[in-house]
């Protein structure tokens, strides 16, 4: 597999959709739901077209998982693709969203990449190359104290159903660290963790399309992904944990409810 090819097709397909969330930003004609709180927009469903397009002319034969039109069947090549993370932001204004796209052979994740397209930062990590935010490379950060931490969460769309963890779960860290914030964007949270803005972060109830992407940007820059047992994330689990390392195993013994 040339990965260079799939870095350049990604990083064009990331920023082709991107162009397009610019265009509706703060100018979408209609919201509709998915679910309660659950958004779709017609910037959502264009900027998945377009990122589709863009890798299908390159890569005809490659499978295809999009959040808002699912899979389209193909070979052992797959592309996980969020058009647009963090919908709810989008639609309030919000420039905390992005793009997130992920290669994978045979379900190993190789390649990731996240473009928040109104903050102008493009986080991109390559198996085995490292990872970089804007062409330079990224950490995790160099924090040995979950007392010293900053961390960050999110809440599922069906979060009324497991709400007693989930604030259970909320609270244990906010008591333990020096703060948690919840930005709405599981793949741009991972990719904070990559760079050191975060030094950890957990959420569940999520899909491959939120977090494909931002953990191999995470891992790639040194990060230590797991899921709330302490196993290894797979793109098939539905929680995940990813922290600078250091903090791991005092952020995974919060989590135990």
């Amino acid at each position: 597999m040339d990965l260079e090819r799939i870095k350049q097709v990604g990083i064009a397909a990331a920023c082709n959709g991107g162009k397009v969330l610019q265009e509706h930003y703060g100018n979408l004609r209609s919201v509709q739901r998915k679910g309660a709180i659950d958004l779709v927009t017609e910037a959502d469903l264009r900027s998945e077209a377009v990122i589709i397009e863009t890798i299908a002319k390159t890569f005809p034969d490659h499978t295809i998982l999009a959040e808002e039109s699912g899979t389209k069947k193909g070979d052992n090549n797959q592309w996980i693709i969020d058009p647009l993370d963090g919908t709810t932001n989008f639609t309030h204004n919000l420039p905390l969203f992005c793009v997130s796209i992920a290669f994978t052979l045979n379900d190993e994740i190789l390649a990731g990449f996240v473009l928040a397209p109104l903050l102008d930062e493009l986080f991109v990590g390559i198996k085995d190359q490292g990872a970089q935010l804007n062409g330079e490379p990224i950490t995790v950060s160099g924090t040995r104290e979950l007392t010293d931490s900053l961390l960050v969460t999110g809440f599922p769309y069906d979060h009324p159903t497991i709400f007693n963890e989930l604030i259970a779960r909320f609270g244990k860290c906010l008591s333990a660290s020096q703060g948690v914030r919840r930005l709405g964007s599981a793949a741009l949270d991972l990719c904070y963790v990559a760079n050191g803005r975060f030094d950890g972060f957990w959420e569940q109830n999520l899909n491959p399309w939120d977090t494909a992407a931002g953990f191999l940007v995470a891992k790639e820059a040194g990060a230590r992904i797991t899921v709330f047992s302490g196993a290894p994330y797979s793109i098939d689990d539905n929680e995940i944990v990813g922290t600078n390392g250091a903090i791991h195993d005092e952020l995974l013994n919060l989590l135990e409810i």
